[in-house]
């Protein structure tokens, strides 16, 4: 029972309800069917369904578009339980939202008014089209153009890896219109499924995080309205990162809620398990195991609470602790998986367990959203210009 452990962090009644609903959601509808889900890479529709009549979307967004006025802690305490179930759940969950905070975060008043009051129900799904097979971490290789012609600009180009591709319903892609720039010359459009010109690659078959949909997005003289793009030309850097800086403390709450599942998993077993006639929880090797994997797992939900409560303050200069949360978030939810595969030993190994999976999905908490490569770059390059505090 881990209410008293969010307790500790002085919840208020409206947050212990969102834990609850998305514990209860975890517990009833996405573990009795994650090894199914995982095997056979069904994308969850149906538990996003729930989660949008849970209001679960609504946390992202103000009142005023549909949402629950609510915050990026919100958010991080509804992706934490959802990963807790699945991961793969949580990542279709959470990439939607990372799909319209840049409508959020720079659309205009009319965008903002079409297109998150749908988004905030759960009544459609978004998906963030920024990673090329040649862009990743170095925005200024994006290859997909953008050229206005009249009324419209023209897109061409793939994108790859995009989580809820082909399931979701609105995208925020990001292309160059200044191609001469690089990463200054990169501007963000909202596509609509179904535009003419729009069309999606296979389904790709992942290591983990299998319930996710992840998909080609192919861009073939697509042609959007103009008004569809996000701020103006040239913005698409700028918002990359601020979206970005408020996403990241969700992919370590994620992480935090796959190394807390493995946690309990690995003490459950430790306690029945017995070799040389005792549990083998009574073995001091095993117990200090669990002790660093439950301090460690602590830390990180304290950073990722802590970025998400400074997030919400309406601090601007977040990025340092915003890639700091992810980046020792991730760390840890991957040894914790694999301490706790070991604790398991042989069953650890196999199928029959949940562990082999969670340390199969722990590991894209670190590369996606940006490597933990790069979340170190930054971290460094902000010390160094901003000092140590």
């Amino acid at each position: 029972n881990l209410t008293g452990g969010f307790m500790r962090y002085f919840l208020t009644e409206e947050q212990q309800m969102i834990v609850d609903i998305c514990r209860q959601i975890a517990e009833e509808r996405v573990i009795p069917q994650r090894a199914e889900m995982d095997e056979k890479e069904i994308f969850p529709t149906d538990i996003l369904k729930e989660i949008g009549k849970s209001d679960l979307l609504r946390l992202f967004l103000p009142e005023e578009f549909g949402g629950m006025g609510t915050g990026i802690f919100e958010v991080c305490l509804a992706a934490e339980e959802l990963a807790r179930g699945d991961l793969g759940v949580a990542t279709s969950y959470a990439a939607s939202g990372l799909g319209f905070l840049p409508i959020l975060i720079s659309g205009s008043r009319q965008q903002k008014e079409k297109y998150l009051p749908p988004l905030a129900s759960g009544e459609k799904l978004a998906a963030f089209g920024l990673t090329e097979s040649e862009a990743g971490s170095d925005v200024g290789a994006i290859r997909t153009t953008a050229a206005l012609d009249g009324g419209y600009y023209v897109l061409n180009g793939t994108k790859q890896w995009i989580s809820n591709g082909g399931e979701a319903d609105i995208y925020t892609i990001f292309a160059m219109t200044n191609p001469r720039k690089g990463a200054r010359g990169a501007s963000v459009f909202i596509v609509e499924k179904g535009t003419e010109g729009f069309s999606f690659g296979k389904k790709e078959n992942k290591m983990g995080m299998r319930s996710s949909a992840t998909r080609e997005l192919i861009f073939t003289d697509c042609k959007i309205p103009k008004e569809n793009i996000i701020s103006r030309e040239g913005m698409g850097f700028i918002i990359a990162m601020k979206t970005f800086d408020k996403s990241r403390p969700a992919v370590g709450a994620q992480a935090v809620g796959i190394a807390q599942a493995a946690l309990e998993e690995a003490l459950s077993y430790s306690k029945i398990r017995k070799q040389f006639g005792a549990t083998i929880s009574s073995f001091q090797a095993i117990q200090h195991m669990l002790a660093d994997m439950a301090t460690s797992i602590e830390a990180a939900r304290s950073l990722v609470y802590y970025t998400a409560k400074v997030i919400d303050s309406g601090e601007k200069n977040i990025s340092r602790l915003s890639a700091m949360s992810k980046l020792f978030a991730s760390d840890i939810a991957m040894e914790v998986t694999t301490n706790a595969v070991q604790i398991l030993g042989g069953y650890g190994y196999m199928k029959e367990y949940p562990v082999e999976k969670m340390m199969r999905d722990a590991k894209i908490t670190q590369i996606y959203e940006g490597t933990n490569q790069i979340q170190r770059n930054i971290i460094a390059l902000d010390l160094i210009k901003r000092g140590a505090l």
